[in-house]
Parts: structure tokens; C-alpha cells; sequence
């Protein structure tokens, strides 16, 4: 999944990215994508709260989310940094609707930032 370099831990990066990012709304989430320095790896950051369901809804919307921002890092995306919070609805979303919407969102940042 995704190593530790890659995952926004510190409250302050989340809040900074929500704040200062772009934001991109998709039908079962919303995503903050904030340009990060040159050379840096892309970071992520999930929040998942419990209108999406019970623990097991939940903790399944976060590994479908993390594996779609694995396939991004293994795919060369880096010097970003993106948050993704999950809509009630990301609870029935197929994984392929769930990683089509982060990749969607990395896409629409990457023109609106120019």
C-alpha cells in the first residue's frame, strides 16, 4: 500500500491542504490537491468519517482509496499533496467508480494549477 513518505500524518499538512488546496467534488468524494516542492513524493491523506457507514463501511472505503493513491505513486505522481474525504455514498461506490474519482481529481488539479 502506500509507504510512509506518502501518508499525511501531521494535522497541520491536513489542514493546510484543505485550506490552501484545490478542491475537486466528485460524486463519493471531495479532494483537496495542493502542489508540494519539486522532487518531493506525493503525500495523501483520507478522512473517512462515520456518515459513511459502521468501522467495516468505513476502513473499506480507506483501502480502496489508498490502493487507487498506490497506483498514482507507482505510476510516477509526485510533489503533491492530496487530501481525500469520502461522501456518504462512497460506502455502495464500486472501487472502480472510487479510483476513476482520484484520478479524475489528480487531473482537474493539474490543469487548474496550470
Amino acid at each position: 500500500m502506500l509507504a510512509k513518505p506518502n501518508r499525511i500524518r501531521a494535522t497541520d499538512d491536513f489542514r493546510a491542504t484543505m485550506r490552501r488546496g484545490v478542491k475537486v467534488v466528485g460524486a463519493n468524494t471531495v479532494t483537496y490537491v495542493r502542489s508540494g516542492e519539486s522532487g518531493a513524493q506525493a503525500r495523501f491523506g483520507f478522512v473517512v468519517s462515520k456518515q459513511v457507514g459502521n468501522a467495516v463501511h468505513r476502513n473499506l472505503v480507506r483501502r480502496r482509496l489508498k490502493a487507487a493513491c498506490a497506483e498514482l505513486v507507482a505510476g510516477g505522481y509526485s510533489a503533491a499533496d492530496l487530501v481525500i474525504r469520502a461522501l456518504p455514498s462512497a460506502s455502495d461506490a464500486p472501487w472502480s467508480a472510487l479510483r476513476a474519482e482520484v484520478f479524475s481529481a489528480r487531473d482537474v488539479a493539474e490543469r487548474r494549477r496550470g
